[in-house]
């Protein structure tokens, strides 16, 4: 098992330096005046020269990205270059806002779809239809139409919720846990569909093998069958599905935070690519590979416990 783990996380920490060398490329290769396009296009040669001089834009890009990774090792992202902040402070002030809402989302999702996959795959029938009805009609609409009809329903018509606003935590756990609740539901529909039609699928496939009848051969009851083996072993698909889902949901927040006006990673995502502010989309762009390097080293761990053949491949 020591193995497998370290396999996976040198695997992990070379695909962070290949994503963090492409990204800087891609970011600073874009073919125009960086310097030019913050200060504007009244600004004078001298006050461009200037600002590219303090950015460090003359300097060779190799020689630049070996700085920022020098920086990024010892836990320095750089300075926004709007407000002057620390990038690490920017996100830290971000980060908690989006992993709140993803976080959430798919542990509800993971919940429900279990439930109706499950469901589904032991009753078939009408059970089975409809459940596989639900899961196609939640995967085919956008979330931001999801977005919508939620603002519409519950906030407009209803007026249970505020439509747009983040409250912390610390200031009101009722008030926080009403400002996402909206935002947590656009996300957290079109996962349940997609998990819960895979799990479903591993269900069935799982039910007919040999090994169920010779249990059920044994006297073990329906219950323990399903739950007990079954289910672990139509789990390993099943996490495969919620970890794509997981990184689908960091990407849907992008317009869900900026629909419900939430302070998180997306919105700050958009108004810094809007700005121009390399260092704090370096930053975003790291922090993100970061969490989905570590999901699915997570669940390559699961994937390990729940079948020992996994761990050899």
């Amino acid at each position: 098992m020591v193995t497998f783990l370290a396999r996976r996380l040198l695997t992990g920490i070379a695909m962070l330096l290949v994503i963090s060398a492409l990204a800087f490329i891609l970011l600073y290769l874009t073919g125009t005046d960086i310097a030019r396009s913050l200060l504007g296009d009244n600004a004078s040669a001298e006050a461009v020269a200037l600002r590219a001089s303090q950015l460090g834009l003359n300097d060779p890009l190799l020689s630049r990205y070996a700085d920022w990774l020098g920086g990024a090792l010892h836990g320095d992202l750089g300075t926004s270059w709007f407000g002057g902040a620390p990038v690490v402070d920017v996100l830290g002030s971000r980060l908690g806002v989006t992993l709140s809402l993803v976080v959430i989302s798919t542990l509800i999702s993971a919940v429900v779809a279990t439930v109706l996959g499950v469901w589904a795959a032991v009753r078939r029938g009408w059970v089975d239809r409809m459940v596989q009805f639900v899961s196609l009609g939640g995967a085919a609409v956008p979330n931001y139409l999801i977005a919508l009809g939620l603002v519409t329903l519950f906030a407009i018509n209803l007026g249970w919720f505020a439509p747009t606003g983040y409250t912390r935590p610390e200031d009101s756990i009722g008030k926080w846990a009403a400002s996402i609740t909206l935002p947590v539901l656009a996300l957290t529909i079109g996962c349940i569909a997609g998990t819960a039609q895979q799990v479903r699928s591993a269900m069935i496939d799982a039910l007919r093998q040999d090994y169920v009848r010779t249990l059920r051969s044994r006297g073990l009851s329906h219950r323990s069958v399903v739950y007990k083996h079954v289910l672990r072993n139509a789990a390993g698909p099943g996490l495969s599905v919620l970890a794509l889902q997981f990184v689908g949901l960091l990407g849907g927040a992008v317009i869900i935070e900026q629909m419900f006006a939430v302070p998180g990673l997306g919105s700050l995502s958009v108004s810094s690519t809007i700005q121009g502010d390399i260092p704090v989309i370096m930053g975003v762009v790291m922090v993100v590979a970061v969490i989905v390097i570590a999901v699915n080293l997570l669940i390559d761990i699961a994937h390990g416990w729940l079948n020992p053949k996994a761990r050899v491949s």
